[in-house]
């Protein structure tokens, strides 16, 4: 007889961890906001959250940290979709359709979130280097996760191709996701943003689905 399991609810001790997580959070974003990021120190911080400078470290061990552990969580996304496939699935369509409904939640991950302190999290990393180059860690971590899943999941693996293949698909996320949150930056609500991201997001994916052929093929003389 199969058994089946129900996920414990978070415990009164977790719930309070999660709290104070989410409150040290958007008190940084917050005054990284107001004064910029490299103007804000961690004991600030703490005494506008009304925590200990300790506290803040034991749970965001640096102050990129705060703005990019959020983001960082959610590097294994595309894998993971990849991973949790239907037999018979392409790994595009697998990332495809993960994208798709991320759109229709306007999860931050695909751009297209309005939410306010989202929207001021993508402002701060576009202003400023340090966090630019998390970012850029972030996106190198994401392609090594999925040509890692790729090659595990093919006969042979054979580690080249599945970073070619993951480099294409999560290059045509990227372009996605950034083309998203330039709408929400320029004030534009998610909700109004959906249909127009809907459709390139079919047709960006489509266009990989077909392959590069002849594209960009200089005419000849």
């Amino acid at each position: 007889m199969l058994k089946t399991t129900v996920p414990e609810a978070p415990s009164l001790r977790e719930r309070k961890k999660l709290q104070t997580a989410q409150r040290l959070w958007r008190t940084a974003i917050g005054l990284f906001v107001e004064r910029g990021f490299d103007q804000v120190s961690v004991a600030e911080i703490a005494a506008a959250a009304d925590v200990s400078k300790m506290t803040v470290f034991n749970y965001f061990p640096s102050k990129e940290d705060l703005v990019m552990r959020p983001l960082e969580e959610q590097a294994d996304g595309p894998a993971g979709a990849v991973r949790r496939r239907a037999g018979g699935q392409s790994a595009l369509d697998a990332i495809r359709a993960h994208f798709l409904a991320g759109l229709e939640e306007h999860d931050p991950a695909t751009g297209l979130s309005d939410d306010a302190a989202v929207v001021q999290v993508v402002r701060l990393i576009f202003a400023t280097p340090a966090l630019g180059v998390r970012a850029l860690a972030l996106s190198a971590r994401a392609d090594e996760l999925l040509a890692e899943e790729l090659a595990n999941q093919q006969p042979g693996g054979e580690r080249l191709i599945a970073q070619v293949a993951a480099a294409q698909l999560l290059g045509v996320r990227r372009a996605l996701v950034q083309a998203n949150q330039q709408r929400m930056l320029a004030g534009e609500s998610a909700a109004a943003a959906l249909p127009g991201a809907r459709a390139n997001a079919v047709r960006a994916f489509a266009f990989a689905e077909r392959g590069l052929g002849g594209y960009g093929a200089r005419p000849a003389t």
